[in-house]
């Protein structure tokens, strides 16, 4: 049996679709949870036609994809935002967290 102690930093991971293929996703820390909500409550003081999705999802993505601490703004650029969304929901949803009202679905 482990000690809790061993356990710091370590993370449940899984496999999720992206573009037709699969990249392992990892549940975010607590850390991250809290830059990603810094960095949507930032967003949603700004006037909407100036707030910048990506800014938010990119973060999601960059913090708990494996390889995504490599990615740059212009790899997410290149991609479908439909595709990025959905990862992006996908990472959410595995950290526990409930994204019906993101996706505009009823609780």
């Amino acid at each position: 049996m482990a000690s809790i102690m061993e356990m710091v930093g370590k993370r449940s991971s899984r496999e999720a679709d992206f573009i037709g293929s699969k990249v392992t996703i990892f549940k975010l820390s607590v850390a991250e949870v809290k830059r990603i909500q810094a960095i949507a409550s930032e967003q949603e003081k700004l006037p909407e036609e100036d707030q910048d999705e990506l800014a938010v999802v990119s973060t999601v993505i960059s913090s708990s994809v494996e390889g995504g601490s490599e990615l740059k703004r212009e790899d997410f650029e290149a991609w479908p935002m439909d595709e990025i969304r959905k990862l992006s929901t996908a990472i959410m949803k595995f950290s526990g967290f409930d994204t019906s009202a993101a996706e505009g679905k009823p609780d």
